[in-house]
């Protein structure tokens, strides 16, 4: 069977692919798949042998049911396929979706792929042109974290500020939309989408660009933007905690995805740092520096309505922040507990917030790591930051957690069977000299950190990395796994009480979900930095996940650890797929 080719071609070309597609489509469960529609979004949780959207379902368990692959027969776990995308830029972080047979996923410079997940076959593949001269001048790309599926469409966002859509079947373009100026702004779309009703959401890239960190509502069926919210200043009260007109070069951003909580219609999202990174104001913060105040709506939860974009409630779990610990985590664990509906959300200090679904009142607050000076605490009950380390201009030594956080992007699970939450936290801490810097918007906006850092170790101790099973809610953990170096990798756990860690080694290691004990591994040989599900197809469970090394966290590694860091190469990755032997008949 020929493969379709990608859609940078001519018309006729084209015109043969979206043939080709189609004849492909019919002959595949995959026929149905413009039936991913809202209402089945909602119900994701029921349907295990699917994964469609970034975490799972809206619960954001990062869970499947499937239980075909289980402790007992792990052992026989083979390689089934693998696929290669190719410029594999930065490795693969993307998080891949499967529906009705079908696996869809991004790689760098968002190209996308359409595969048949059971052989892997290329159904479709289409590879947007980009602005290369812009990507050239940006610190964070050219990778894409993932895609959002609906309406009988891909979506996938650009990092030259564009949300695309095709066809679900064919790949072919349904529409495209030019939402940032990224050309003056820099920033433009690393995360995933999520889909939410006829409205893609969509958050811009992070807080170290002087912009004002925008997010998205988008027509699904058109194209057209329906509403923006900026999380810097997006109201009069956010717009008078920024002193000085602070706010104008505030930066903010909304860079992962949230979730959506239908029975309050309330989208969930978390937002980056402000700009500069790091304020030498000190401790007089509050009416000096760059940015004086507490600077709404950055490292905050807040909540949309996902019609109007219209701000529901919030809660800035740092305010003033003053280390580069965002809340754009994109993982919120919708749970129920006790008669409380609850949202639990890590931070990336290193701190999980465990909020009030109706109102984002705190429930919690508990540590996931133990290296964290940057607070003495934060009281479990209010949110109070205690013993804040606000840093002036010079140097200053072993502030913990260092800039990549106690908690990074990549994601973790929660099995509703064991009742435990599996989460990967980083020990590390850092040297810095925080230096006075201006905004530099013009001609095209620049980085403003604010800082130069050297990542170290804990002082008595040794950086690493750990994952833990815990109770989500108080925090209680019942056992912990600790890694030489912190896996940069998102996890999930399967109704066959199986844990999955890929890791920085290149590692993909199955733990049991009660125990934490290892009960299988293979080397894929190049570390993981991307995402991680379980699917069905033909009867069959399968488990895919996204290899490749190289982004600003895993820049560090070979400084800091030394081999296999130094020789890892940073422009390669695959999607490999994992089955269990079939039967002899």
């Amino acid at each position: 069977m020929i493969p379709a080719r990608n859609h940078v071609t001519s018309h006729g070309l084209r015109k043969f692919t979206a043939l080709l597609g189609l004849t492909l489509a019919a002959g595949l469960a995959a026929s149905t798949a413009g039936a991913v529609d809202p209402s089945r979004i909602v119900d994701a949780d029921k349907s295990p042998a699917d994964w469609l959207t970034y975490h799972g379902s809206y619960k954001s368990y990062h869970y499947s049911a499937l239980d075909q692959i289980n402790a007992d027969n792990i052992r026989n776990l083979q390689v089934a396929w693998t696929h290669v995308p190719g410029r594999s830029t930065r490795g693969l972080q993307s998080m891949p979706l499967a529906a009705d047979g079908v696996l869809y996923y991004s790689g760098s410079y968002s190209r996308l792929f359409a595969l048949d997940g059971a052989t892997g076959e290329v159904l479709w593949t289409h590879f947007p042109e980009l602005n290369e001269d812009l990507i050239a001048t940006q610190t964070h790309s050219p990778y894409n974290r993932g895609i959002a599926l609906g309406h009988g469409k891909v979506f996938v966002g650009t990092v030259d500020g564009r949300l695309i859509a095709v066809d679900m079947n064919t790949g072919e373009p349904a529409w495209d939309t030019k939402l940032i100026d990224s050309e003056k702004l820099t920033v433009g779309f690393t995360g995933a989408p999520l889909l939410v009703k006829d409205t893609v959401i969509i958050g811009a890239q992070g807080g170290e660009w002087p912009s004002r960190g925008p997010i998205f509502g988008v027509d699904a069926a058109t194209g057209k933007k329906k509403w923006e919210f900026f999380t810097v200043a997006g109201t009069e009260e956010a717009k008078a905690t920024w002193g000085n007109e602070s706010w104008r070069t505030g930066g903010g951003g909304g860079w992962m995805p949230g979730t959506y909580d239908p029975e309050t219609n309330a989208v969930w999202w978390g937002t980056a740092n402000p700009a500069p990174l790091y304020d030498w104001a000190g401790d007089k913060w509050q009416k000096e520096g760059p940015r004086p105040g507490l600077n709404l709506y950055t490292s905050s939860v807040i909540a949309l309505d996902p019609d109007t974009g219209k701000l529901k409630f919030f809660h800035q779990e740092l305010p003033h922040d003053a280390w580069d610990f965002d809340s754009a985590v994109g993982e919120f664990l919708n749970i129920d507990r006790n008669g409380r509906k609850l949202m639990v959300h890590p931070n990336k200090s290193g701190f999980i917030f465990v909020y009030d679904r109706s109102n984002a009142e705190i429930a919690n607050v508990w540590r996931l790591v133990q290296n964290i000076n940057f607070v003495k605490d934060i009281d479990p009950k209010t949110g109070e930051l205690i013993g804040r380390r606000d840093m002036a201009a010079g140097k200053h030594s072993n502030l913990c957690p260092a800039i990549p956080g106690g908690i990074s992007w990549n994601t973790g699970a929660y099995n509703p069977n064991s009742g435990l939450y599996y989460k990967v936290g980083q020990e590390w801490c850092m040297d810095l000299e925080v230096v006075k810097t201006t905004p530099i918007v013009e001609p095209q906006i620049q980085l403003n950190i604010g800082a130069n850092f050297q990542l170290r170790d804990p002082e008595g101790g040794k950086a690493h990395g750990h994952v833990s099973g815990r109770d989500p809610v108080t925090g209680e953990k019942k056992w912990e796994v600790n890694f030489t170096e912190p896996p940069l990798a998102s996890l999930l756990t399967t109704g066959g009480n199986l844990l999955f860690v890929p890791d920085a080694r290149g590692y993909l290691r199955a733990l049991n979900a009660t125990t934490g004990q290892e009960v299988w591994k293979h080397n894929n040989g190049v570390g993981h930095n991307g995402g991680i599900i379980s699917y069905s197809a033909k009867g069959k469970q399968y488990v895919a996940v996204e290899t490749g090394w190289g982004s600003l966290v895993g820049d560090e590694y070979a400084a800091l650890f030394g081999e296999p860091y130094k020789s890892m190469p940073k422009d390669s990755g695959a999607l490999v797929v994992f089955a269990l032997p079939d039967q002899p008949k």
